[in-house]
């Protein structure tokens, strides 16, 4: 991160101490809290007692002196709510007014710069969680994002956007960042270049992206930045907030006019110039040896290095997990921790004895697939939020651990409190999102639950309707689904493929 910018932002926490010191005395209200505190990544919670901050956390890479940094403050402050995000970002939750003001400021020594981790900015920029480690990719990704964090860092003062503006890139082996339905994407592809694809999201009226370019040269990523950026501020909504996003620009300009217009902003950008980037390589030079084998330890293209996964309870970590964490790490050469989309983490650069005791201090997360299932926050603590996302999963687990089922009977699920779809519920093999449902005994919690969702390369879909279940029935309905998966000898992905209308009928036992 260069330092310029710790510089530039870090007069602006004297006004976010200010504003945050009226909120807590009630001078302002939520509203216009949230409307300034989202641009610093702090926002109050649901029943406005409490704070959350987000650590902005560039292609969700974590090193051990960050690593250090929230073990220390989470000791010091007593913070008992730590959530890994889905933008690969870490939430420290349940914060006092002087808790939140005093990480703030800290956070700026330790590289993590909070300011446009929320708000109408460019936020925090994404990457392929295994980029310069796995085998496969096209290539690693990871320095180009660090370049594109940077330069979205420089436009917060600069540039006024309709809202916020995700940037993600993916090193070409999977969608894990859904870099073909973001605001803009950058795909690694095989010759060395760049497929780049912008104006898509999830949430309401979700699109999927429009593919801009192909052989884009990773030298220029950030003249496609500034083009989009470009484009977004010229034709974007500013006055309709609920159509402020990149997404609706196909609406507006159609696919072929988002093309057109984006070609003008590159061709005069790139006529300007100024702009060209030449990131070195993230070498890791470690030597590994040894081997181990364990569901959870991934093999790096590194010989002799290794990868663990790790995925706790919808992305719930306890209050002392990162203080473990680098008690066993801190020290080890060249291992960091990479954050994932799906509110997960890796830890890389591992050696086959080192992954042995990292498999131990993780050893408390998802054991099956089902258990990687993903909630937002939900409305227990977001303001917004209408489904509590993260209770409804607690109690689907817990259900479901009693069946003990084979992994794969049930699906990884996606769990959003409201129509946002923080959790990406829209593309889960099933989806479910937050709302109520009139009863007899008046409306009660429920949510809409979706099938056949998909982030793949080339089979890109959203999930189609299936049924709104009351929140009470859903752990209920997986176990009954899982059964009768189970009894057939199938995984839940056979299942939808052969029995599709099966499926249904269950699911309408419950709507």
């Amino acid at each position: 991160m260069a330092q310029d910018h710790v510089a530039e932002f870090r007069g602006d926490l004297k006004e976010f101490h200010e504003m945050t010191g009226k909120f807590y005395r009630q001078e302002i209200g939520v509203p216009e809290y949230k409307s300034f505190s989202g641009g610093f990544g702090s926002y109050a919670q649901r029943g406005a007692q409490r704070s959350m901050l987000r650590l902005r956390l560039t292609g969700g890479e974590i090193d051990q002196d960050q690593m250090k940094f929230i073990a220390d403050s989470v000791r010091k402050y007593g913070i008992g709510r730590v959530h890994l995000t889905t933008c690969q970002s870490v939430q420290l939750h349940d914060l006092t007014e002087k808790t939140v003001c005093g990480l703030i400021e800290e956070a700026f020594e330790h590289g993590i710069i909070t300011r446009g981790g929320g708000g109408d900015f460019p936020r925090n920029v994404m990457c392929s969680p295994l980029s310069g480690v796995e085998e496969g990719e096209c290539f690693d990704v990871m320095p180009y994002v660090r370049e594109a964090a940077d330069y979205a860092l420089g436009l917060i003062k600069k540039v006024k956007l309709p809202r916020k503006l995700k940037i993600c890139f993916e090193n070409g082996v999977t969608n894990d960042t859904h870099a073909t339905f973001r605001d803009l994407g950058f795909i690694a592809a095989p010759d060395g270049t760049f497929t780049v694809y912008a104006a898509g999201g999830l949430g309401n009226n979700p699109k999927l992206g429009v593919k801009l370019a192909e052989g884009a040269a990773p030298s220029q990523i950030l003249y496609y930045i500034k083009s989009m950026v470009d484009v977004f501020t010229e034709y974007g909504e500013y006055k309709n907030r609920a159509r402020s996003r990149t997404r609706y620009l196909q609406d507006t300009l159609g696919a072929d006019g988002i093309r057109k217009a984006f070609a003008e902003k590159l061709e005069a950008n790139l006529a300007a110039g100024g702009m060209d980037v030449a990131p070195e390589a993230s070498v890791c030079a470690k030597a590994g040896d040894g081997e181990i084998c364990d569901r959870r330890v991934i093999k790096q293209k590194q010989p002799g290095l290794y990868a663990v996964a790790y995925h706790p309870y919808g992305g719930n970590v306890a209050p002392d997990f990162f203080e473990k964490l680098y008690e066993t790490v801190g020290g080890m050469e060249g291992v960091k921790a990479r954050l994932t989309p799906e509110e997960g983490m890796y830890l890389i650069n591992l050696t086959a004895k080192e992954a042995e005791k990292v498999l131990a201090v993780t050893a408390d997360g998802a054991q099956t697939l089902f258990e990687q299932s993903v909630a937002c926050i939900g409305a227990s603590t977001c303001q917004v939020g209408i489904g509590r996302s993260q209770e409804l999963l607690a109690a689907c687990i817990e259900r479901v651990k009693k069946e003990n089922f084979a992994d794969g009977v049930l699906p990884k699920i996606h769990i959003s409190g409201c129509p946002s779809s923080c959790s990406a519920h829209q593309i889960g093999a099933i989806g479910m999102r937050g709302g109520k449902k009139p009863t007899a005994d008046g409306p009660k919690f429920s949510f809409m639950v979706y099938e056949n969702g998909s982030e793949a390369f080339g089979e890109e879909r959203f999930g189609t309707d299936l049924a709104n279940m009351l929140e009470e029935d859903i752990p209920e309905f997986l176990a009954v689904l899982g059964r009768e998966i189970a009894d057939k000898g199938m995984t839940y992905e056979q299942f939808r493929r052969e029995c599709p209308e099966r499926l249904r009928e269950i699911a309408q036992r419950f709507a």
